[in-house]
């Protein structure tokens, strides 16, 4: 128990302290916030007194002062109405802060999204990181902002109140101030247990958004399979265990107000039991009494609101802790200072070896040579390393061993930016951004003009249906907007609009319709002569033309040649080929 709670008062205090310089930049603005919670407060607290006065001039038969109570009156509503004005501003001030801190955050969240490496990515899930970068900052924000809102103010009315309070009556004054730990001693019991209950929340939380994201994104192979029923019990399970959590973090959350309101009501009647022995003595009056009890009331009611405030954090400081966890993730290596200049496109894989997993083997001594203008197939079975390849080239991943060189230069002497724009890219997963059709093929080439646009549509054999989109190449794209194949045909013409010195196609035309793919085919002889192109392909009869095919099984090139050597040697290629076209 001793080593949670340990570890727990650590988590809080790193989260704190990696929030302290996102804080400290708006530190002129938290000066102003304490400077008018001070001001609000001790305003606020001013009232009692003259309402205790004002008591003491009607206590007495015949001993009412009209004039006096009128002035104090007037004094009353001044000061109440300038708490107001101070009271609007300091709020104003620390939603401005708290919402500045969370933006901050919330884009050095995306920025590091943009660094971290594909590893990371592959190995946890969309909707985890959507849910670190979105819910928890949100979470963080309500924590902030009601931590700024009431903890200075809460603070500042315990140090006020208590010298209102000694110079009023000293005796009732140390009474409240010997009970006052009680308070303490039940917010700490309480929120030491809500903590870990409030991360374990979070972490939940981030699952169930990812699960929602898997299953909405791909609700067509949902209901292909009929999968909905299977889906709705997974998702009842997560939700139930949500609803667990949080009603556990929730349960230890709410006893800390009733406690502490116990502990004020104990305090509030110890003080009018004092008091009221001391005004027949004359220790006290009636309208100071007054004073006291409302003393009383009011300096508790701040730990009523720190203790919130402390259930709040610390729900705040566990989605905090889920963030900076995300944000200290190891980044990409550091970019290399070279910059590709002119591209001759001479690729070299020397005695490569790379594993995604260090105890899975993958590839293991890979050596390949493609000479400028090659075009370069690699085939071979699922899982063999195809994919994998074009991740080394494009250095998504980088190599356990070896080198790859482009023109006699290894790639992480090279800036990633530079050595990417040196390739066009294809895959077989398309993807669009909600825009227009014209912003989505100049992706790669903003300033691109309209003619070069159309020119790369038509090249790409997509003009024809642009034309039909209700408006052309300023047509919003959506999902159900146009098919797969369309889809494709665009991301194809991304790539023929940037004119790369470099090539890679991923099973780029595996969505097209046999007659589009042979003029698609044509458009990329032509687009590829002179450029190095590297093709992955599973219809063998798409790269019959290509100057090398290499024949890939378990991270090794079993074979490699042209596509009539490999079918005279009577091969694994041949074993290959023979499979998708014997006659059954």
């Amino acid at each position: 128990m001793k080593n949670v709670k340990t570890k727990q008062e650590a988590s809080t205090a790193s989260a704190l302290r990696k929030l302290s310089p996102f804080i400290g930049r708006y530190w002129v603005g938290l000066a102003a916030s304490i400077v008018l919670a001070g001001a609000m407060v001790v305003l606020q607290l001013y009232v009692p007194i003259l309402f205790g006065d004002a008591i003491d001039l009607m206590v007495g038969e015949g001993r009412v002062s009209f004039d006096g109570i009128a002035s104090y009156t007037g004094r009353i509503i001044m000061l109440v109405c300038i708490s107001a004005i101070c009271t609007y501003f300091m709020n104003l001030i620390n939603n401005r802060i708290a919402f500045g801190i969370v933006r901050e955050i919330r884009s050095k969240a995306i920025e590091h999204v943009q660094r971290v490496p594909l590893s990371y990515l592959d190995s946890h899930s969309t909707g985890d990181i959507v849910s670190r970068i979105t819910t928890d900052t949100d979470v963080l924000s309500d924590g902030l902002l009601l931590g700024f809102t009431q903890l200075f103010s809460g603070i500042i009315t315990v140090i006020v109140t208590l010298f209102f309070m000694f110079s009023k009556n000293v005796t009732v004054s140390l009474l409240v101030v010997v009970l006052t730990p009680l308070s303490f001693v039940v917010a700490r019991f309480i929120s030491s247990r809500s903590f870990n209950l409030f991360k374990k929340q979070s972490e939940i939380r981030g699952r169930q958004t990812g699960f929602i994201d898997e299953i909405v994104g791909n609700q067509k192979v949902v209901k292909a399979f009929g999968y909905e029923d299977r889906a709705s019990s997974r998702f009842r399970k997560i939700n139930d265990e949500l609803v667990d959590c949080s009603q556990q973090a929730i349960f230890y959350s709410s006893l800390t107000n009733p406690s502490t309101r116990f502990v004020n009501s104990l305090v509030y009647a110890c003080v009018a039991l004092v008091g009221i022995l001391l005004v027949p003595g004359g220790g006290l009056t009636v309208g100071g009494l007054s004073v006291l009890l409302a003393y009383a009331n009011q300096y508790m009611k701040p730990f009523n609101d720190i203790s919130s405030v402390v259930t709040e954090m610390q729900n705040a400081l566990a989605c905090a802790s889920r963030l900076f966890s995300f944000l200290e993730e190891k980044e990409e290596s550091p970019e290399a200072p070279l910059v590709f200049g002119s591209v001759k496109g001479a690729v070299d894989i020397k005695d490569v070896s790379f594993r995604y997993e260090k105890d899975r083997p993958l590839i293991e001594g890979l050596n390949v040579h493609a000479e400028p203008g090659m075009k370069i197939a690699i085939v071979g079975p699922t899982g063999c390393g195809k994919t994998t390849i074009i991740n080394l080239l494009m250095r998504f991943y980088d190599v356990d061993n070896g080198t790859i060189s482009i023109d006699g230069t290894p790639i992480t002497d090279i800036t990633r930016h530079s050595l990417r724009r040196s390739y066009g890219m294809v895959l077989q997963d398309t993807w669009l951004k909600g825009d227009t059709v014209r912003e989505n093929i100049r992706f790669g080439k903003p300033d691109a003009s309209d003619e070069e646009i159309i020119e790369a549509a038509k090249a790409s054999h997509c003009w024809e249906f642009i034309q039909r989109l209700p408006n052309g190449l300023d047509t919003i794209l959506s999902d159900d907007g146009i098919s797969q194949g369309q889809k494709q045909l665009l991301c194809i013409a991304r790539v023929m609009l940037c004119h790369p010195p470099m090539l890679i196609l991923d099973e780029a035309t595996s969505s097209i319709d046999t007659r589009t793919e042979i003029l698609i085919q044509q458009a990329f002889d032509t687009l590829m002569k002179g450029r190095t192109s590297f093709i992955v392909a599973h219809r063998l009869s798409t790269i019959r033309n290509a100057s090398l095919i290499l024949v890939m099984k378990d991270g090794h090139i079993m074979e490699q040649g042209t596509h009539d050597e490999l079918l005279s040697r009577g091969g694994f290629y041949e074993k290959l080929y023979n499979s998708q076209f014997q006659q059954v």
